[in-house]
Parts: C-alpha cells; sequence; structure tokens
C-alpha cells in the first residue's frame, strides 16, 4: 500500500441488535409487544422508570395493616428502618419522612413539591369524613393521590405529562370521578399545566391510571412470601407489555435492593424461558396461580376485556370448587348414606391430559405456600450465559435448578450472580434496554 493511500477505518461496533419491537395493533390484542429475535431465558428485556410515584394509602387506612405510608421514603419508597434515622418533611409536620435529606431535597423539587405536601395533609386530616360516593370507594384515597401526583407532573414535567396522556385508558366522567375531581380541587389551589385541569381530564386519568399502574411491593411478611402494594407507579414503557395467564416474561422489583442515583424504583423484565422471534412478549397481570374465575372477573373489572388465552380456553370447561362443593352436597342427599362411589377429580374435575400446562406451574411458579409468584432466571451473564438460579419476582426466593426446594444458601450469591442488584448494575443495564424498543407498522 503506497503512502498516499488511506489507512481503512476502524471496524465499527454493531449495536446490540433490539429485543422488542412494538406492533400497533395485533388483531384482538391491539398494541403488542413482540420478540425481535430469538430471546434466552434469563434476558433483561426492559428497565424502566416510573413517570410518577404516589402512595397505596389505601394500605395505611386499613386498620388490618400495621403498616402505614409513613413507612416508606415519601420520594424513592425505600423502606425505612425502624428506629433508625428519617428526615421529616420540613412542610408537614414531619407527615413525610425521607429516607436521606439528598430524597428529601428531590422529593421537594419533583414529587413532594410544597403544593402535594399541603394536598397530601388536607387529604390526610379529610380521609375520615370523605363525603359520598367517596366514603364507600376502596380507592378513593390512593386514587386522589395519583390525581394529586399526575396534576403535579403536568406542572413540574409537562412533556412527562403528555408521555402520561398518551398511554391507553379513556373515560368519560362518572359520579366517583367527579367526586374525586372536586375532592382534589378542594384540598389546595391545584397548579395548572398546559392540559389545564377538568373534571374530563380527571376521568381519563383515572381511566390511565386503572389500565397502567404496576404495584410496587410491601416487603415479604410473616414467612408466607405474601406481600401487600406500597406505592403505585406508572411506567410509561412497561407498559405496553398484553396480559398472558401464562406469560413467557415476568418483571422484578427492588425497591429496597442495593441500587445507586435513585433509581430503587425501576422496574426490571426478564424473560421466563426461550421467546422464538415474532412471539408476542406478555406478562401475567396478577399471581398465576389464580384460578379461572377469579382471574377473569378481575381482568375484566380492571382493564375491560375477557382472556382467551391457552390456559383459559382449558380451564374454562373445568369444575371450580364452588361446583365440587354443589355436586357432593347433591350426591350425599342422591346416596342417603351409601357408600360414594367415582373417581378423583383432582383439580376441579380435570382428567388426565386435560391440563397441558402443568410444566409450567411445576417450573415457573414459586412454591413457597401463599405466594403465587413467577420464577424467572437471573439475568443472563456478560458472556450471555443462561444462569440455572432462578428467582421468585414476588416473594424473592431463589432457587436452583430443577429442584424447587434448593436454596442456593445466601444473599452473597444472589447479589453476585444477578447484577441488578448490584451498586452501579442497574446502571450498566439501563441505557440500552431503554433503547431497546423499535416500532413496526402492518
Amino acid at each position: 500500500m503506497s503512502s498516499s493511500e488511506a489507512a481503512p477505518a476502524p471496524a465499527t461496533p454493531l449495536p446490540p441488535q433490539p429485543s422488542l419491537q412494538v406492533v400497533p395493533n395485533i388483531p384482538r390484542r391491539g398494541r403488542a409487544l413482540v420478540a425481535a429475535r430469538a430471546i434466552k431465558p434469563g434476558e433483561v428485556l426492559l428497565v424502566d422508570s416510573p413517570l410518577l410515584l404516589y402512595p397505596n394509602l389505601d394500605v395505611a387506612a386499613d386498620s388490618a395493616s400495621s403498616s402505614s405510608s409513613s413507612s416508606y421514603c415519601a420520594h424513592c419508597y425505600r423502606t425505612l428502618p425502624s428506629g433508625g434515622p428519617s428526615f421529616p418533611c420540613l412542610g408537614c409536620s414531619g407527615h413525610a419522612r425521607f429516607c436521606s435529606d439528598t430524597c428529601r431535597t428531590l422529593g421537594a423539587a419533583c414529587s413532594h413539591t410544597p403544593w402535594v405536601c399541603r394536598a397530601l395533609s388536607i387529604l390526610h386530616a379529610t380521609a375520615p369524613h370523605l363525603p359520598p360516593p367517596l366514603d364507600h370507594h376502596p380507592e378513593a384515597l390512593s386514587q386522589a393521590a395519583f390525581l394529586i401526583a399526575a396534576y403535579n407532573l403536568s406542572a413540574i414535567s409537562p412533556d412527562g405529562f403528555v408521555d402520561l396522556l398518551s398511554l391507553q385508558g379513556g373515560a368519560t366522567p362518572e359520579h366517583a370521578a367527579l367526586a374525586l375531581h372536586f375532592l382534589v380541587a378542594s384540598l389546595s389551589p391545584v397548579p395548572t399545566g398546559p392540559a389545564g385541569f377538568s373534571p374530563e381530564l380527571t376521568a381519563s386519568l383515572l381511566a390511565k391510571d386503572k389500565m397502567n399502574a404496576f404495584g410496587l411491593m410491601e416487603p415479604a411478611t410473616g414467612g408466607t412470601g405474601e406481600r401487600r402494594v406500597r406505592a403505585y407507579g406508572i411506567y410509561p414503557k412497561a407498559s405496553f407489555f398484553n396480559h398472558d395467564c401464562l406469560p413467557n416474561a415476568c418483571r422484578f422489583d427492588y425497591i429496597d435492593g442495593a441500587v445507586v442515583g435513585g433509581r430503587n424504583a425501576d422496574i426490571v423484565v426478564r424473560s421466563i424461558h426461550d421467546i422464538p422471534e415474532g412471539r408476542e412478549v406478555c406478562l401475567s397481570y396478577f399471581p398465576v396461580n389464580w384460578g379461572y374465575k377469579e382471574r377473569q372477573r378481575r381482568l375484566l373489572e380492571d382493564y375491560g376485556f375477557t382472556c382467551e388465552c391457552d390456559r383459559c380456553m382449558v380451564e374454562k370447561t373445568w369444575k371450580d370448587e364452588e361446583d365440587e362443593l354443589e355436586e357432593e352436597a347433591m350426591d350425599d342427599e342422591e346416596m342417603e348414606g351409601g357408600e360414594a362411589g367415582g373417581e378423583d377429580e383432582g383439580m376441579g374435575g380435570m382428567e388426565d391430559g386435560d391440563f397441558p400446562h402443568a410444566y409450567f406451574f411445576m417450573r415457573y411458579m414459586c412454591q413457597r405456600e401463599s405466594c403465587g409468584g413467577t420464577l424467572a432466571p437471573l439475568a443472563l451473564s456478560a458472556q450471555s450465559v443462561v444462569s440455572d438460579v432462578m428467582e421468585c419476582n414476588v416473594c424473592g426466593r431463589l432457587s436452583r435448578g430443577d429442584d424447587p426446594d434448593t436454596d442456593p444458601g445466601s444473599a452473597c450469591l444472589q447479589l453476585e450472580a444477578n447484577p441488578i442488584l448490584i451498586e452501579c448494575g442497574l446502571s450498566s443495564l439501563r441505557d440500552p434496554v431503554m433503547s431497546s424498543l423499535v416500532y413496526v407498522s402492518m
């Protein structure tokens, strides 16, 4: 090569291939996320930050619950140490507390502004005397807290509020929505952004909250793995996932985990098992151990649709426990003390071959009593090796390999195996994953 010839340019590394693509409309499914390539078990498909967070005030108002919103940082919602140091809000007589002075400063600028502080203080004082129909509305306080957070977002981040309005869910004002609108209006003068403040906007916001909010859970209590919602968040990209009663991905939150930079409220979606290219990627909107009727009722009430997934098509022919009890009572009357015969019907009259999805429950459902969580492998290693350690997305329990009763043993293994939990580990994953959504037209 002569000296006058230019040296070849160094090869530019190819960007990572996106794992997900957005399909605007799948028949009978609407907008969806599908695999843009073959996906391995345990791949981190999405890390998403909330547009807004708000407390579950209805748990705090429940006399059966020993916890309250003051048990958590009013900005990042970490659990506050019992008897440990906390940083009270300077504007509401310490009703809101923070885990650090940093969170208190950040909260004053965004999530707990002076208006939010005044509105929540008045809401707490008003809670025992809510007007009808809100006095019999089980979620009135939390929905009011959502509206406070949403209208605060419109004032401090108009672009974020536009993102919120772009989410699915629309409604016309109903009696409860109108009552909530006037309740929020009565708390303190609402800071109005470009979208204004109106009953129609309030109703639309409530509908978007109902269809898109994710619950952030309390720590497991009582050794049973049962967890309750401490707060709710609106996650704009995670809301793209549709529901399936046998999901191929599940979401994790590490709100009390060892992550820095105020991003402990990010949620992580990981694949449960291999997903072929072109397959829709779905989450389950509730624990996978719920029965058919309970799942259908919840989906219809909260999301406005009836599920027709493969599992539901199988289970809709089963008899539930109430049906079995009624039949047993009738059989007892007919037998009049005679010896009962027949086969043991097992799960709701299920016969051999009636439950083709049994492997999912054996392999991917947490076996801890009263948990109902879904298992997914820990995140792939730096060399894209699939982990044999499974993590429950509800109780956090780890198990190894195909034996759900084995425990890897120590928290050190969990921290070593899962980069999500390592300090700064979330930072190394978030940016490429957040940009991994591509849009396709159909």
